[in-house]
């Protein structure tokens, strides 16, 4: 079964043209912290992508909140995210 709100959040982040997109629902970790009484969600994302060249992690990061600023703290409660700029072969 596919969660709606983690393809929401792919759906979001694929604004970005991904290389590797992975999303992890790490919800049923934190059942019982304050964010999750009301079945609000965590994920975990680690994604590549060429929009992250010549930007710092924190500004990375601040791209993808850009594109799920709306969905915090409900729907989604956290996010835990690896960013990371393609690693192009030696050709």
């Amino acid at each position: 079964m596919t969660n709606p709100r983690e393809t929401l959040l792919r759906e979001r982040l694929m604004q970005l043209g991904p290389s590797l997109l992975e999303i992890d629902d790490e919800s049923h970790e934190h059942a019982g912290h304050a964010g999750s009484k009301d079945g609000a969600s965590h994920f975990r994302v680690w994604i590549e992508a060429d929009s992250f060249i010549g930007k710092g992690k924190v500004a990375q990061h601040r791209l993808v909140y850009d594109l799920v600023n709306d969905l915090m703290p409900f729907p989604i409660h956290a996010l835990a995210l690896q960013t990371s700029i393609p690693q192009k072969g030696n050709s």
